[in-house]
């Protein structure tokens, strides 16, 4: 099966983003910021509706697009927690909560989530980790004690373009230490007997988990 057709017909016949999470999504493509592709916009999209969160924690603002689109899912009871580390992109962020009209339901934290993630209390029902690839090991007991039974986390970018798949010496030699960070996550998430875990090839790889 060639992936490339099916994610273009997939796209085809998908319902369209609404307008200003289009033009959000185009700008963001233009300027070269990494936003989650189409076929995890659509899983995201479907998740969030089966799920229905009334609590997002999300690691890995960029521009504010899967954060707007997270939203736009969950509907306006459903607040939003978002962290974003590179300052170069907050204020187009804080800009593009506002243009999709869903500002007043996030809490944006500004700084490192390995600093941030410690300080958060209480629980969430959905988490979307899409932040730098080589800290998600870093995030995983924080993450794992931001969640209860039902919670559901998705991590974006695990399979690397497949990358995931070569041995380490096979890497380029700077980019083996991601590679290596993340074969020792996703081994940690599957093999957590308090989760239920699968990893989705859409996209660059999403890794599913379910808190029992």
């Amino acid at each position: 099966m060639d992936q490339q057709r099916l994610e273009t017909y997939l796209a085809s016949i998908a319902p369209a983003l609404p307008p200003v999470l289009a033009e959000i999504e185009a700008e963001a493509l233009e300027q070269y910021v990494p936003i989650i592709r189409k076929s995890a916009q659509r899983y995201l999209q479907w998740l969030i509706a089966v799920q229905k969160p009334k609590r997002i924690l999300e690691i890995g603002t960029a521009v504010g697009f899967s954060g707007s689109l997270m939203a736009y899912a969950a509907g306006k009871d459903c607040k939003i927690t978002t962290i974003e580390n590179y300052e170069k992109r907050f204020e187009k962020a804080e800009a593009n909560f506002k243009k999709a009209g869903v500002w007043d339901q996030i809490r944006f934290l500004k700084g490192d989530a390995a600093e941030i993630l410690p300080t958060l209390d209480g629980s969430y029902d959905f988490v979307f980790m899409d932040a730098s690839k080589g800290q998600y090991i870093y995030f995983w007991e924080d993450v794992k004690r931001l969640m209860h039974s039902g919670s559901v986390l998705v991590t974006d970018n695990v399979l690397q373009e497949g990358n995931i798949l070569d041995s380490h010496y096979a890497v380029c030699r700077r980019d083996r230490t991601i590679h290596k960070r993340m074969r020792e996550f996703l081994a940690m998430q599957m093999q957590d007997e308090a989760f239920a875990c699968d990893i989705l090839p859409m996209g660059d790889g999403l890794s599913v988990c379910l808190k029992k």
